[in-house]
């Protein structure tokens, strides 16, 4: 089990299924980035390594966890250090909690472009809570999005300058033989109308974020 989970300091959705201690058991390792040691504790993981500069943190650390300290004064993030620590350690699937939100928005902002730094390694990194974010790219042909009960968003985005969009099919709003770019948010908030969603990009990176519909 290839699959490694970072907390970091963002907020974290009161979600069912994260409560669930089965829920983390997908995972063979896990890292806390600074205050995200915070969400951790609250459900219950004993993370193996915490990492950062703990300017968020500064209360009581646990007794045997490996703890990897920086100075406030450095290039990278604390989740960035940890999705560095990750990758050192061989893990090539990566799920990030916490990553979006609070009173800090160029963290957000940050923590997606570190999604492409990891796909620049070989990796897959994916950002998880309310929403479910993830990086396309043309090596991975088509790739389809199931529709859960209740319904979903679907939004694509151009993370590159622009996107070739071959096609998105089984959507609200299709798109065949689409170039889209950085300065037209054409994909926001689009409707996944069948079973299943499929997207396939010529070439370019598309960030797919997925949100469930609530019910009304």
């Amino acid at each position: 089990m290839n699959r490694c989970a970072i907390f970091a300091g963002g907020d974290m959705p009161d979600l069912e299924e994260y409560r669930d201690a089965a829920f983390w058991q997908r995972y063979s390792y896990y890292i806390c980035a600074d205050c995200g040691y915070r969400h951790a504790m609250k459900l219950g993981v004993i993370p193996d390594m915490i990492v950062g500069d703990f300017d968020s943190y500064g209360e009581e650390l646990p007794i045997g966890v490996e703890v990897l300290r920086s100075v406030p004064e450095k290039d990278d993030t604390d989740t960035l250090m940890a999705v560095k620590k990750a990758i050192e350690l061989g893990y090539t699937n990566i799920d990030l909690y916490g990553a979006l939100g609070g009173d800090r928005v160029e963290h957000s902002f940050a923590n997606i472009q570190t999604m492409i730094y990891a796909l620049q390694q070989g990796c897959s990194l994916e950002i998880q809570g309310s929403s479910r974010l993830l990086i396309q790219e043309a090596d991975e042909g088509e790739v389809t999005y199931r529709k859960p009960k209740g319904g979903m968003y679907m939004s694509v985005f151009a993370l590159t300058e622009s996107v070739g969009i071959e096609y998105l099919r089984g959507v609200k709003y299709p798109l065949v033989d689409y170039r889209m770019v950085q300065s037209f948010p054409i994909g926001v908030s689009n409707e996944i109308t069948d079973a299943a969603a499929a997207l396939r990009i010529k070439d370019g990176l598309a960030l797919v974020i997925l949100t469930p519909q609530k019910e009304k």
